[in-house]
């Protein structure tokens, strides 16, 4: 059994979540800390949880996701797992850094292992399936942990939302087709911890959503 736990960072509130199991392995996913204090706190919740990083999961390359990035590969030397298409968005992170008042480094000299939809990643006892939800930003993954019924959506899902699609290579029509075919084809009671406010479930978001009309027949009863 995996521990979920949500870390919400920097002055945009991003949820960094931390998921770790009795082999006391954790994946981070989006490590968004952007100040010394809240990377300390990041290392004191590492520290007396006795947990060993061996893994950063990124589900897209907004500024707000990867700000700590740099800071968790250097302290922990951990690889980090994210798609090829957000290589693109992440070279320009420090043009993006500087407008929105984050001091992140250069983070696109790093060494990443590209996944894409079906790929699988494990961490300790836990494996993570990687898909592809591009629309919010190009190269957006999110990670589903079968075994705790739970899916990871950074900003494609959000509880009774979506991510916005008005930046670059954001693309509405995309994203509505990519959750559809991606996350709603998830089992209702999997739970949606989202890039951004409380988590949710694949059958709130069916019912409740709307952006995702209940008529289209995503309603089970």
């Amino acid at each position: 059994m995996a521990n979920i736990e949500q870390l919400v960072f920097n002055h945009i509130e991003e949820n960094t979540y931390i998921v770790y199991d009795s082999t006391m392995c954790c994946a981070v996913i989006d490590p968004g800390m952007e100040s010394m204090s809240e990377r300390d706190f990041f290392d004191a919740f590492v520290a007396s949880h006795g947990l060993h990083v061996s893994a950063v999961l990124i589900t897209h390359t907004h500024v707000d996701h990867i700000a700590g990035l740099q800071y968790v590969v250097d302290k922990y030397q951990a690889p980090v797992y994210m798609h090829a298409e957000a290589m693109e968005i992440l070279r320009q992170s420090g043009v993006y850094a500087s407008v929105m008042g984050f001091d992140m480094g250069d983070v696109s000299q790093l060494k990443f292992t590209f996944l894409d939809t079906g790929d699988t990643i494990t961490v300790g006892n836990s494996q993570f399936e990687a898909r592809h939800v591009p629309g919010h930003a190009d190269g957006s993954l999110v990670f589903c942990l079968h075994a705790e019924r739970a899916v990871f959506s950074g900003d494609a899902l959000f509880c009774q939302s979506i991510g916005r699609t008005d930046l670059p290579t954001g693309n509405y029509d995309l994203l509505i087709e990519k959750l559809k075919s991606q996350v709603l084809t998830l089992p209702d009671d999997y739970e949606v911890f989202p890039g951004h406010g409380p988590k949710t479930t694949i059958r709130q978001e069916k019912l409740y959503n709307p952006f995702l009309n209940p008529a289209n027949n995503w309603h089970t009863m």
